[in-house]
């Protein structure tokens, strides 16, 4: 029973960490300028927040769903202009001659941008809630059993993100100074358009 628990939420896990938003360029992007590591901690981070989300989905804690849905314009604008920051700053940095050590601060400030941003969209539970429904395993007072589920989650979560992280890392040394250029603008305006769609969300509602 444990080891179904563990698989289904494996398989939830990584079908909602899967498709490619602002995390996934960031996370793109960070593998390329970074390395593998950075683009790693960067999706753990992700993976920390959709297991929370996952958990409050999972345990069936209505209360903190229902106020941080109710808060979801605030915590989208918030997200909103933090995405612009990264995206602005993404767009004008350079690429760096050479490849740079990669510190333990600099992989944890990865962390925790994402898990921010991650968590800065509430609508995420509402996901969890459907997929959950959608494989039969709708909250239930068996802690044991849920606490397994949001285990799995985090595990299929963090498998996403360590393929990609690895596989955008195997092109990094084949690519010039010129092209590192272009990823740079190219994501850092991906990812601006979705902090200023957050935005207008905020703004235009």
């Amino acid at each position: 029973m444990a080891v179904n628990f563990l698989l289904k939420g494996v398989i939830i896990g990584f079908s909602i960490a899967a498709p490619v938003g602002p995390i996934g360029v960031l996370c793109i992007r960070r593998s390329l300028a970074d390395g593998r590591q950075m683009g790693l901690a960067t999706g753990l981070g992700a993976a920390t927040a959709d297991a929370a989300y996952g958990g409050v989905a999972g345990f069936g804690l209505t209360v903190v769903s229902s106020f941080l849905v109710g808060q979801r314009l605030w915590l989208g604008f918030l997200g909103g202009l933090f995405l612009c920051y990264l995206g602005i700053r993404t767009f004008i940095s350079r690429p760096a001659g050479q490849a740079a050590e990669v510190r333990g601060g600099g992989l944890f400030s990865a962390y925790l941008s994402t898990l921010f941003l991650t968590l800065a969209n509430p609508m995420t539970i509402l996901s969890f809630v459907a997929v959950f429904a959608g494989f039969g395993l709708a909250a239930s007072p068996d802690y044991f059993s849920a606490g397994i589920l949001v285990a799995g989650v985090f595990i299929g979560s963090a498998l996403w993100w360590l393929l990609l992280s690895s596989g955008v890392a195997l092109f990094r040394s084949r690519l010039s100074a010129g092209w590192m250029q272009g990823i740079n603008r190219l994501s850092g305006g991906v990812i601006l358009a979705f902090g200023l769609y957050s935005l207008s969300t905020f703004l235009f509602r």
